[in-house]
């Protein structure tokens, strides 16, 4: 797909209090190609959906997704050695897609993976409540682990609105979690996701203090060591992650999710290092895959001289309130050309500024992140003349 037309020339990129400033786009996108899952770390991307433009819904419907352009979008990643995490926070689930349509989608990314040979793990919640009794929490998870397991897929155990709001202290995740474990029929991932990507997550594992709720996060996997195959970070701390995985049994993987400090937490130390389950690894699919191939090599100092300069990048993508993060990746992969246009599901496409797309633009621009730079400026150029930004 080509843009070049209009492309030419520099772009007028607005800052803060309508300053403009002029960006001279690539011309060249990196070179970067498809391969085979990787051998010395198991990478997930939990991928976006693509919303259906032409349906006419509210932002508070169910969701109307485009299947062909979702599942195309899967296919790129596989295609690139990634594996999928699907119906996660980045598919915007519980903001725009709701259990109706997380249901269809892993039912049919599961089929795609089948078709294709592509490494999936599902989302496995409690969405189809807003509130509920402990024993309604449990049946909610229940039925969700049943479809995602009946489709051939991973389970991935995630943080729970409805769970935080029922459970009373740490005897409750551990009575819940414990009930959902012996159930499983094939180990799971654990994810605990902080309130900084969903504030109703507060005090997750019955304690705001985090330390506690280690304590207890722990004790679930301890009871349960062959039912869990690892655990999927998102607190933005490095070091607690660091902390957390030297203390995980033997045989536990630690899925880093932290989009801040993923270079040196999958690189690792004497000690260990972390896989990846990352929101991030979306718009740096190809780019990612490469790094990783380098470290399947031997070679960190190449691993981090490519995946260290995306920082910048997912730090902007991922800044307060980190929850709109879904925002920018559904930018990029407009941009890259991934879909035709730059709407998704409930409407969420308002949730940044112009400001903040002008510079996720210009670093995803720089990396060389985008297979046609000119369609990507000449897109670039489209969204400032509808704001009113003359060129």
């Amino acid at each position: 797909m080509s843009g070049a037309a209009g492309a030419s020339g520099t772009i007028q990129l607005p800052g803060a209090g309508g300053s403009l400033r002029a960006y001279t786009p690539r011309t060249e996108p990196l070179a970067l190609s498809t391969g085979a899952p990787f051998t010395s770390r198991t990478v997930f991307s939990a991928a976006h959906v693509v919303a259906d433009p032409y349906a006419d819904v509210s932002p508070d419907a169910p969701a109307a997704v485009d299947w062909d352009a979702t599942l195309a979008f899967r296919r790129h990643l596989w295609s690139h050695g990634l594996g999928v995490a699907e119906a996660m926070d980045t598919a915007q689930r519980g903001m725009g897609l709701d259990w109706g349509g997380a249901a269809e989608l892993i039912r049919r990314s599961a089929a795609e993976a089948k078709a294709v040979g592509g490494l999936i793990a599902c989302g496995v919640g409690t969405d189809q409540l807003v509130s509920g009794s402990l024993g309604e929490v449990r049946e909610a998870y229940e039925e969700q682990l049943a479809l995602v397991e009946g489709t051939g897929a991973q389970a991935i155990l995630m943080a729970s609105r409805a769970l935080a709001a029922a459970a009373s202290g740490p005897e409750d995740y551990l009575e819940v979690y414990g009930h959902l474990l012996r159930q499983a029929s094939e180990p799971v991932i654990l994810h605990w996701l902080g309130p900084m990507f969903d504030p109703a997550l507060e005090g997750y594992w019955g304690s705001s203090d985090l330390d506690a709720a280690t304590d207890t996060f722990l004790e679930v996997i301890a009871a349960h060591p062959d039912k869990v195959d690892g655990i999927k970070v998102s607190l933005l701390d490095a070091q607690r992650e660091i902390d957390l995985r030297r203390r995980l049994p033997k045989g536990v993987r630690c899925y880093t999710g932290d989009d801040f400090n993923y270079p040196e937490l999958i690189a690792g130390d004497d000690h260990g290092f972390s896989h990846a389950l990352l929101g991030i690894f979306d718009p740096l699919g190809p780019l990612a895959a490469e790094a990783v191939r380098v470290l399947d090599t031997g070679d960190v100092k190449g691993f981090r001289e490519l995946l260290d300069p995306t920082v910048e990048l997912s730090r902007h993508l991922f800044h307060t309130p980190t929850r709109f993060y879904k925002t920018g990746v559904v930018f990029l992969a407009w941009l890259a050309g991934h879909q035709s246009h730059f709407t998704m599901v409930g409407g969420l496409q308002s949730a940044r500024s112009l400001p903040h797309f002008a510079r996720a633009y210009e670093l995803a621009d720089g990396l060389g992140l985008f297979p046609d730079p000119a369609l990507a400026a000449a897109r670039m150029k489209n969204l400032l003349s509808l704001y009113g930004v003359e060129q």
